[in-house]
Order: structure tokens, then C-alpha cells, then sequence
């Protein structure tokens, strides 16, 4: 049931918002198809001496940010935030492996969502694209900061309602099964590392954050229903030592309501982070 949940499917395209899309395929290293949209930025649809790259390919130096969605979502859902980033920046964004319009068979809860981080950072290098951004929300947030711990093409990452750890996490939402919370936690950690080749119990946001140099933009809710504050309280001490990050707690609001001012805050802090 977790791996495979019902999925959410929004049918919105970029065109409902008045975005100029491309329909791309992202091939990820272990061979899935990933459904996806590259939306240009001012920066690639103004006419400008283009650089050439060594194959004669016309490419122009633009910053780009990565939406990634939440569990068990798909890419549509992050049509909102996009409209709100561009044309600052070109935007790519995907359906995780599983959801929306991706192959895969399951969700692995981030332990290989990493490589579909990897497959857009790619994407992203061969259109000549050297400054990226990554926002993630939820599962998409806690895939942001672990993957940017790993891979130094990401330049800043921003994440909304991250949890720091999947382990936690899980003993939190079995919690009123209590006492069978711990064991059943054990035996998802177990499947994991038989099915997917690699414990859950890795997939550590906390731990890659404390790894950070780059500007970090951390927010959540204290009325969260779903993803507890504690969560976002362990990032900030992960983060402690961190001089380029950022903290927006918001006072109200269940799970992926979006304040106001969401919109300024988060492009704010990827048009300074980026720059």
C-alpha cells in the first residue's frame, strides 16, 4: 500500500497557465522513462548570441529551477509555483518514478528517486544550463536535499514540508498502533532493502543537510497534519552551521497549503541564491 498508493492525477497542462512547455523524456540510470516539461526562460526565448557548445549546438547560459513533486502526486502539481518563477527562470518539471505519467512500478520512498533528480540535472547540462535550482515539496523536498548532497550541479535547494527522516517518519505515522509501530517500521525497513537494494532507513535528509554549503531554504508549517515540525526543527539543527540558510515557519496550515506570500519568498531566495 506504500509503495503503491492510489495516485492523484490533475490533468493540468503548463498551457492552462499560460506557460510555453516542451514535452520531454528523462531516461534515468536505471532505464525508466520519466514524463516531463521544460519550460524556457526569458533568458532562452530572447534572440541573443548563443554560445557553442564543441558539438556546434546553440546553447545560452540560463538559470533554471527543478520542481519536484510530493507523495503521491505528480509534476502538474507544481504548475502554481512555476507560474510564479518565470520567465525569471527556464523550469523542469517531472513526474517522479511510478507517479503521474512515469514508468516504474512502484515508489521507492526516495532511495532511488535520486536518480530521477540526477536524469533532470542531466537534461538540464545538455542544454547548456550550468546555474539549477531545486524546489521540492514533501517526498520532492526530502529528494532535493539528499540529492544535493550528492551531486554538486545543484546549486541551491529550497524544500516545503520535508520530513528529516524516513525511519522517523514511519514510527510517527504508525504511532497509534502502538506497540506494533516499532515492529512494523523494522519489517518496511527490511522489505526495503530486499526490494529496492538499500534500507530506508538511509534516506536521511537530516544527515545530508548537515552536509550543505549551499543556500538552503527551509519551510513548514507548525500545523502540520501529515509531515510533523519536528521534522523541519531537526533540518534547522542540521543546518546550524550553514551561514546561507533559510527558515520560513509558517504559523497555520495543514499540509501543502500555501501561505501569501509563498510565491515571493521562494522566488526571492532563488533570483539572490542563483545570481
Amino acid at each position: 500500500m506504500v509503495i503503491r498508493p492510489p495516485k492523484i492525477i490533475l490533468n493540468r497542462t503548463p498551457a492552462d497557465y499560460g506557460l510555453p512547455s516542451e514535452d520531454i523524456i528523462l531516461t534515468t540510470q536505471d532505464g525508466l522513462k520519466l514524463s516531463a516539461w521544460f519550460v524556457k526562460g526569458s533568458a532562452l526565448t530572447e534572440k541573443r548570441p548563443s554560445l557553442e557548445t564543441e558539438k556546434g549546438l546553440a546553447f545560452e547560459s540560463q538559470k533554471a529551477i527543478i520542481l519536484i513533486h510530493g507523495y503521491p502526486a505528480e509534476k502538474s502539481d507544481m504548475l502554481s509555483i512555476a507560474k510564479a518563477l518565470w520567465p525569471d527562470f527556464s523550469l523542469l518539471l517531472y513526474d517522479q518514478r511510478y507517479f503521474g505519467k512515469s514508468e516504474g512500478r512502484y515508489t521507492t520512498l526516495g532511495v532511488k528517486e535520486r536518480l530521477d533528480l540526477k536524469s533532470a540535472l542531466d537534461f538540464l547540462e545538455s542544454r547548456g544550463i550550468k546555474k539549477v535550482g531545486v524546489f521540492g515539496f514533501s517526498l520532492g523536498g526530502a529528494v532535493g536535499i539528499i540529492t544535493a548532497a550528492e551531486d554538486q550541479r545543484i546549486n541551491a535547494v529550497a524544500s516545503y514540508a520535508a520530513f528529516s527522516n524516513l525511519k522517523i517518519l514511519g514510527e510517527e505515522t504508525y504511532s497509534h498502533l502502538w506497540p506494533l509501530s516499532k515492529p512494523l517500521v523494522n519489517l518496511m525497513l527490511l522489505w526495503s532493502r530486499i526490494l529496492f537494494g538499500e534500507s530506508a532507513a538511509n534516506i536521511s535528509p537530516y544527515n545530508a543537510a548537515a552536509k550543505l554549503n549551499i543556500p538552503v531554504f527551509i519551510i513548514h508549517s507548525r500545523e502540520d497534519e501529515q509531515i510533523s515540525f519536528k521534522h523541519a526543527e531537526r533540518l534547522k539543527k542540521a543546518l546550524a552551521p550553514n551561514s546561507s540558510a533559510e527558515f520560513y515557519f509558517i504559523e497555520s496550515g495543514l499540509h501543502g497549503e500555501l501561505p501569501i506570500d509563498f510565491d515571493s519568498r521562494v522566488k526571492e531566495f532563488f533570483k539572490k541564491s542563483l545570481n
